[in-house]
């Protein structure tokens, strides 16, 4: 039976190939006329950068050919040149447009699953919007109302909360009064999360109701603070005792009204400490992969010119809409969100929880945020894309063999004439349809950032929805602007061009064998120079210095990654100093990218990969996706009920070297070489999250933490 079905698929297959090749045989001149397709073919190639050297030291420096553009010009004309004053010109010229929406929660109700268990569900209703002039009025009272309640200009302010809107008003808040924000990731740990705040010695953190509960255990070890603002949460009442008689409690409205009330008697009017561009705008705490967070100093210079240099890249449209859930704690949503701003870009804020139709909060028969919503822009770190890759995937291999085939060839001809400079505007229309509508289907681009995206996740990513992924390089440290990919840039694997804003160095590193002079492309460590370089690391001098130097009146921030620049000069980021190890016969492994390449496969849920130098090849260290690794234990004969089980089965081997195969199979499509494939393998169960110590708040892997807590089990797959 199985037989004859696949051979109706092939034969079905097979006439759809017919058929679609006589189509586009009628149609090509008309496509070739419409489509411009040698335009298409030479913006591809296009010089996007070029060397202000010719490699006589060990170094070769790459500088943007972009022209800056109109908005960019002026903003340097009328000088422009603070957050604060970017902020005042979004509001004075957008005014009763909408700004900020939030999704309303109506109700939170009890639901029966299939199996018979009961999740917490939404009701949600639509977006409620706030205009730049309401946005802009809550920013100065809630200055005001810090200014009331003691704080002082120059003062550090902790904002320790979920991406939403309260976030971006309390930081425009804090600007407009010259009070530095220290940003913490929410998903910080207690000691990540004591670290930065007695680092930066605030007596004032703005939390969210949800988080509030986390300080009845920190409050001892932060002696300094005595002022906790508090989100609030839109069902449930806030208690404000538990907290000791030293700190005050204070909701985020009582603060608007203290300053409103402060407004209205004349005190505290306007903004009585309007930054300069020296001034520090922000201490954003990295996620903290190597050790202890570091806070990056960024001034307000540094973040303007960092913005501004995104606004060369391409068009934006007043009628874009951008759906905001990335971490505001992250430099790239700050950056994105501030730069929609200027634009007049609304921005609705969701949360992985609501985002889609399918997301764990969303109540049957209600839509997610994206559904409502409908953005045109999204930011995404290349987790979320992998994420969303294997979910369309997964949802691929369950149908009928007949739709899998159909969808793989609609994949092999678009990309076929991609590649020859073509669009395929009816299977966009058709075939991709229901892709594009799981994020509201009017995606126009997607911004990658944070990490390096998989080349085959890229390409799946752009392909399937239809609309440039945008990856960009940046670090914390860069104010997320180094690179970014353009919207006539049909490549892989790149991170685009040199933003205007900055020049790239790339550094001979002979240990890794990565040269200037290497061929075809040169390949180095990243430097990166520029005014949106920051001031350094808070109270850190030493790092400080070891990171970041002056040269010819540029300050520069040595990255530890490795680069290549290719002959149009796209910069692609191949390696990275302290992920490279030596094997035992001399063959250089890249951890992360092995990682890269295999977290793609649907097996994978997190892998890190560990290369001991004293041996001959690598070993990895899985966290399976549970459903996935069910199918392919049950066709062993092999039974799973939870994921708890994959630990203590008596045929565990047996699972992890069927899992070991597939890997394996997957690194060779992959193209790895022989040496950078892992050779044991060991399924975990625990799920890897910031609380357990083994990733960071951004979901990094922390190395050296996740080799404490499995040596063991790394000696036993090397034995």
């Amino acid at each position: 039976m199985r037989s004859v079905l696949s051979s109706a698929s092939e034969a079905l297959v097979l006439l759809i190939r017919c058929l679609v090749s006589a189509y586009t045989f009628i149609t090509l001149p008309l496509y070739y006329v419409i489509q411009k397709p040698w335009r298409v073919k030479a913006n591809y190639s296009t010089l996007r950068a070029r060397p202000l050297n010719h490699g006589e030291d060990d170094f070769i420096v790459y500088r943007s050919v972009t022209k800056i553009s109109d908005v960019h010009a002026k903003f340097i004309q009328d000088k422009l040149d603070t957050m604060e004053k970017v902020f005042c010109s979004a509001v004075s010229q957008h005014k009763n447009k909408p700004a900020l929406g939030t999704r309303v929660i109506i109700s939170e109700e009890d639901e029966m699953q299939p199996d018979g268990k009961i999740f917490k569900k939404f009701l949600l209703g639509g977006f409620k919007w706030r205009s730049y002039t309401q946005m802009n009025d809550e920013a100065e009272n809630f200055g005001r109302g810090l200014r009331e309640l003691g704080l002082k200009p120059f003062e550090n302010v902790v904002i320790f909360a979920e991406t939403r809107a309260e976030w971006l008003i309390s930081a425009n808040g804090c600007m407009k009064q010259n009070m530095p924000i220290v940003t913490l990731y929410a998903s910080l740990g207690d000691d990540a999360l004591i670290h930065g705040i007695n680092e930066t010695d605030v007596s004032c953190v703005v939390t969210s109701q949800q988080l509030l509960e986390k300080f009845k255990n920190i409050l001892p070890s932060t002696k300094n603070v005595n002022l906790l603002i508090v989100m609030e949460d839109p069902l449930k009442p806030l208690e404000l005792e538990g907290y000791g008689d030293t700190v005050r409690v204070r909701s985020y409205q009582e603060v608007i009204r203290r300053g409103h009330e402060a407004s209205k008697s004349g005190k505290f009017s306007g903004v009585l400490h309007s930054p300069k561009p020296g001034d520090t705008a922000i201490i954003m705490y990295t996620s903290g992969s190597t050790g202890a967070p570091k806070g990056v100093i960024m001034s307000h210079q540094n973040i303007v010119n960092a913005m501004l240099s995104y606004t060369d890249v391409g068009p934006l449209y007043k009628n874009d809409v951008y759906m905001a859930f990335l971490p505001l704690a992250h430099v790239l949503e700050f950056i994105s969100e501030s730069l929609w701003m200027l634009f007049g870009i609304p921005i609705g804020y969701s949360t992985p929880l609501t985002m889609t139709d399918e997301s764990s909060k969303i109540q049957r028969g209600c839509q997610g945020d994206a559904s409502v919503l409908r953005p045109t822009i999204i930011a995404c770190v290349p987790l979320v894309l992998d994420r969303i890759q294997k979910k369309i995937k997964e949802k691929i291999e369950e149908g009928p063999a007949y739709k899998k085939a159909i969808f793989n060839l609609a994949m092999e001809y678009k990309n076929e004439w991609i590649d020859h400079g073509y669009d395929t505007p009816i299977l966009n229309s058709t075939l991709f349809k229901p892709i594009r509508a799981f994020l509201g289907g009017r995606i126009r681009f997607v911004l990658s950032g944070g990490a390096p995206l998989a080349p085959e996740t890229h390409k799946f990513m752009k392909t399937t929805l239809c609309c440039p992924v945008l990856q960009g390089y940046g670090l914390t440290e860069t104010c997320a602007a180094t690179t970014l990919m353009d919207f006539d840039d049909n490549s892989w694997g790149t991170t685009g061009g040199p933003l205007t804003c900055c020049d790239i160095k790339l550094v001979s590193w002979v240990e890794g064998d990565y040269r200037i002079n290497d061929w075809p492309n040169p390949r180095g460590e990243i430097h990166i120079g520029g005014s949106n370089v920051a001031v350094g690391y808070f109270k850190q001098p030493e790092k400080t210095m070891k990171a970041f130097y002056e040269e010819n009146g540029r300050r520069w921030f040595r990255t530890g990654d490795i680069g290549e620049f290719t002959q149009e000069g796209f910069l692609k980021v191949i390696d990275r100093q302290k992920d490279l190890v030596k094997l035992q016969h001399g063959e250089y492994v890249s951890l992360g990218k092995v990682e890269s390449e295999l977290k793609i496969n649907s097996l994978v849920d997190n892998i890190c990969i560990y290369a001991d130098p004293t041996k001959m090849f690598p070993v990895a260290l899985l966290v399976p996706n549970f459903d996935q690794l069910k199918n392919l234990a049950e066709k062993s004969g092999i039974e799973l009920a939870t994921i708890e089980d994959v630990c203590n089965h008596p045929r565990r081997q047996q699972m992890e070297q069927l899992v070991l195969k597939e890997l394996q199979k997957h690194a060779v499509k992959c193209r790895l070489q022989k040496f950078e494939v892992p050779q044991a393998l060991t399924l975990l169960s625990d799920i890897w999250t910031p609380d357990s110590g083994l990733v960071t708040a951004a979901f990094k892997l922390k190395r050296k933490n996740i080799q404490d807590h499995y040596q063991f089990l790394i000696n036993r797959m090397y034995s």
